[in-house]
């Protein structure tokens, strides 16, 4: 239901929106070489999705680095890598930082659903995982 409502208003309106109103256009829908048009579609389907989850890791983001800029002790958010953060934090901060940086990002919007965060530790972000 929702990939065909997707692809019905990506044909009638040019684009699709991320839920902040980001759009991508997508003027390909309407091509009649089959691969274009359904690159256009898959397209359509998944940017939404991608679209408003990348929205609202930006939005998490902007907030902790608000929340960093105040802090007392080090802690860096060293690089985002598609849906995770990864950060440096002094041993001894560890569970404060965990607790707090996990707080901000479930909470950064409001959705009809809860975003669950997952937490790793290590010394490298193989041991993280």
């Amino acid at each position: 239901e929702y990939m065909e409502k997707m692809r019905k208003f990506a044909y009638e309106h040019g684009f699709v929106e991320s839920i902040f109103g980001r759009r991508l256009y997508t003027p390909d829908v309407k091509a009649k070489n089959f691969a274009r048009r359904a690159a256009a579609e898959r397209a359509a389907i998944n940017a939404p999705i991608q679209g408003s989850a990348a929205d609202v890791m930006k939005i998490a983001m902007i907030d902790i680095d608000s929340w960093l800029r105040k802090c007392d002790f080090k802690i860096a958010m060293v690089m985002q890598v598609h849906d995770e953060l990864v950060f440096e934090v002094d041993e001894k901060h560890v569970d404060f930082a965990t607790t707090e940086i996990k707080n901000r990002m479930e909470k950064a919007v409001e959705l009809e659903v809860p975003v669950v965060v997952d937490v790793g530790m290590g010394n490298n972000w193989g041991e993280a995982h």
